[in-house]
């Protein structure tokens, strides 16, 4: 069985979209989650990560880090990781690779906190044309390929790797068009985001980096957490 090391739920969104992929698609995994250290995790994570990041995947012996190379790992083993129309596949593999490189000052501004609701200070520029870009992107997939997900009706990789962005919109209050805020309550309605959700929720840790990072970027309307 493949073992997928990710870390906190509450912070990781690169974790995220591999574990979310496997359980949409019912492929069987041991979860090892590994808290983040103070100031940096790379020792602890280099135990089982060549990279000192995660996520990462084994396949027995075999370390598959970086999240989108363990979906590309999958995809040659297990069906229904991408979209099996060609026109469909290549924009979803163009879209993910897209989320994958950018939209840094979406990740920047606003990030991942799964239990937190947040006011931003303001909406920079950068951040403006991230959120305008994510609305055009997630607007052309649902209209050109029928939804109710990204690239068609099944979910595949391409919505696993947008998966943090629900979580994003939801804690800070960020406003799309109709068709991409139906589409991010699709994402978080699934069951699957509700297990992360729910057990992010649980953790009892706090990391002082993304709770200062969160702090810069806004105030603090409510915390769902569980008191550490």
């Amino acid at each position: 069985m493949y073992r997928l090391h990710i870390a906190n739920k509450n912070y990781s969104s690169w974790s995220l979209r591999p574990w979310v992929l496997m359980r949409q698609l019912e492929i069987p995994f041991e979860e090892c989650l590994t808290p983040f250290d103070p100031g940096t995790s790379w020792a602890s994570f280099r135990t089982f990560s060549p990279s000192g990041l995660v996520p990462c995947l084994e396949d027995g012996t075999r370390p598959v880090w970086d999240s989108l190379a363990i979906i590309e790992y999958l995809a040659e083993r297990h069906a229904g990781v991408w979209p099996a129309d060609d026109e469909a596949r290549a924009w979803a593999r163009c879209a993910s690779s897209e989320m994958h490189a950018g939209f840094s000052a979406l990740r920047g501004q606003c990030s991942m906190n799964c239990g937190v609701r947040v006011r931003l200070h303001d909406v920079s520029p950068s951040l403006a044309r991230d959120l305008a870009r994510l609305d055009e992107l997630w607007q052309q997939g649902l209209e050109r390929f029928g939804g109710p997900f990204l690239a068609g009706e099944s979910y595949t990789a391409v919505d696993a790797f947008f998966a943090p962005v629900a979580f994003r919109i939801q804690g800070f209050g960020l406003e799309l068009s109709e068709t991409s805020m139906a589409y991010a309550s699709t994402l978080l309605a699934l069951p699957s985001m509700r297990q992360w959700l729910g057990e992010a929720l649980a953790e009892p840790w706090r990391e002082a980096d993304h709770e200062a990072e969160l702090h810069r970027s806004g105030t603090v309307l409510e915390d769902l957490r569980q008191a550490p």
